[in-house]
C-alpha cells in the first residue's frame, strides 16, 4: 500500500511541475509578444520625433515671412483705425453686434 501511495504522490508532483511549466511558458510568450509590441511601439515614438525635429529651425523662417506679409499689408490696407475715430464706432450702440439686414444676402441665376 505505501508504494502505491508513493507512486501517486510521485504522479501528482509531476503533473504540478508540468503544469507550472505550462503556465510558465505562456507567461514568458505573452512577455514576448508584448517586449515586441513596445519595440515596435518605441520605433514610431522615434519616427515621429525625427519628423517633428525641424519644426524649431523652420518657425524662425515661417515668422520671419509672416512679418513681411503682415508689414505688406498694413502698407496697403494703412494704419487701423483707433478706437476714438469715426471709422470705428458702431452703430448698435457699442454691443459689435452684427444684424441680419447687414449680411449680404445671396443671389440666385
Amino acid at each position: 500500500m505505501n508504494t502505491v501511495l508513493i507512486v501517486l504522490t510521485l504522479v501528482e508532483v509531476l503533473l504540478l511541475v508540468v503544469v507550472l511549466a505550462g503556465y510558465l511558458i505562456a507567461i514568458a510568450s505573452t512577455l514576448r509578444r508584448i517586449s515586441s509590441t513596445l519595440g515596435l511601439v518605441t520605433f514610431g515614438v522615434r519616427a515621429i520625433e525625427s519628423q517633428t525635429e525641424p519644426l524649431g529651425r523652420v518657425l524662425g523662417d515661417v515668422n520671419g515671412a509672416l512679418e513681411q506679409v503682415a508689414g505688406a499689408l498694413q502698407e496697403v490696407v494703412g494704419d487701423a483705425p483707433d478706437a476714438t475715430s469715426p471709422a470705428a464706432t458702431t452703430t448698435d450702440g457699442g454691443t459689435g453686434s452684427i444684424a441680419a439686414t447687414d449680411l449680404p444676402r445671396p443671389t440666385t441665376p
